[in-house]
């Protein structure tokens, strides 16, 4: 538990269904999604939690074409606290 004054790194979450693919593509999308957010993790601000959703088309998608739509997003999330 957090008291006032202490802050945590951002955190990311993983929701992967079935209908993305065999578990063998769906551990690919979240290993590239994760390398994604760790790239990603200076640029979300402190105490966020973020959680993507895997849709079926990221299991053609390139790691190219996931990090550009994470890092779109994450663009959207630093002009909501602008």
């Amino acid at each position: 538990m957090l008291t006032t004054g202490e802050s945590r790194a951002a955190r990311f979450g993983f929701i992967i269904s079935k209908q993305v693919g065999t578990a063998v593509v769906r551990n690919t999308v979240r290993r590239r999604l994760k390398a994604v957010c760790a790239d990603a993790l200076s640029r979300v601000p402190e105490g966020t939690d973020v959680v993507i959703r895997a849709l079926p088309a990221s299991a053609t998608a390139t790691y190219a074409e996931l990090s550009a739509d994470v890092n779109r997003c994450l663009d959207r999330l630093g002009q909501g606290r602008a």
